[in-house]
């Protein structure tokens, strides 16, 4: 029989969309083909798979890789599908994951040359967006510090397409101790803001972007707090060379991180 919105394991996986029973658990929802291909492809990370039949028959790759990691595999009715996802015409799979947090000591000890850091970002679709672009620019860590948004929230793993299981996901309450720990790992600390006396494109023309970095980040809304700003290396601001008043932040940071993966490279 397929489980149904009722069905006591679906019941306990739909409570994983508040951000207290995934605290709580250490599990969080991963939906659609995309993020469930990619959370397989990390090594004990799914934890079950819910799919309709018509969805498991259409991914069948996926529910064999499952079955080959002894995941279980639960065929599901439309409406349990429904309650498990949070868009508005789900694909038919949702999987049941553990958190990936790695410790920042562990993630900084792996010599990273690329790291960004999200310090109290609180829309979890920006946060996605820029972790997704981070991971395309190469970096290896994703750091959300201080009053940070919850990176297994339904939206910001949505937004990351699958990038979330690709890099080291860190959880860091003070943001200042992060910088720290950052600088004496090797790394230069950037803060991205739009009043930093700093020009990116001068920074990139004298070679300053080819060291290890990690580039701050602050909220849309409001922006990186002064003593951020002030603990990091230097700040940096993109140039603009139309009539924009500003770039949002999920763009600010593609270009910033574009520019040191380039230097890099």
């Amino acid at each position: 029989m397929l489980f149904t919105p009722r069905t006591p394991r679906v019941v306990a996986a739909r409570r994983l969309q508040r951000r207290r029973e995934r605290d709580a658990t250490g599990r969080f929802l991963a939906e659609g083909p995309q993020a469930v291909r990619e959370a397989l492809g990390r090594p004990r990370t799914v934890l079950e798979l819910f799919g309709t039949p018509a969805a498991l028959d259409r991914y069948a790759d996926l529910a064999a890789a499952a079955a080959r990691d002894d995941v279980p595999v639960s065929e599901v009715t439309d409406d349990a599908v429904a309650a498990l996802a949070e868009t508005v015409a789900p694909q038919g799979l949702v999987a049941v994951c553990q958190h990936l947090d790695v410790a920042l000591a562990v993630a900084l000890s792996r010599g990273p040359r690329l790291v960004a850091v999200l310090a109290g970002i609180r829309d979890p679709g920006n946060a996605g967006t820029v972790l997704r672009t981070a991971d395309a620019a190469g970096a290896t860590a994703v750091i959300f510090a201080g009053d940070a948004v919850d990176p297994y929230n339904g939206k910001c793993v949505r937004s990351s397409a699958g990038s979330l299981f690709h890099v080291d996901v860190v959880r860091e309450r003070d943001p200042v101790a992060t910088l720290t720990a950052a600088r004496a790992a090797g790394l230069t600390v950037l803060a991205a803001t739009g009043h930093g006396e700093d020009d990116l494109d001068a920074l990139a023309d004298a070679g300053r972007l080819a060291a290890p970095t990690a580039w701050l980040f602050g909220s849309e809304a409001h922006g990186l707090p002064a003593e951020l700003a002030e603990a990091a290396d230097a700040r940096v601001r993109v140039p603009l060379h139309g009539r924009a008043e500003s770039l949002n932040l999920a763009a600010a940071a593609a270009v910033c991180l574009y520019a040191s993966a380039r230097a890099q490279r």
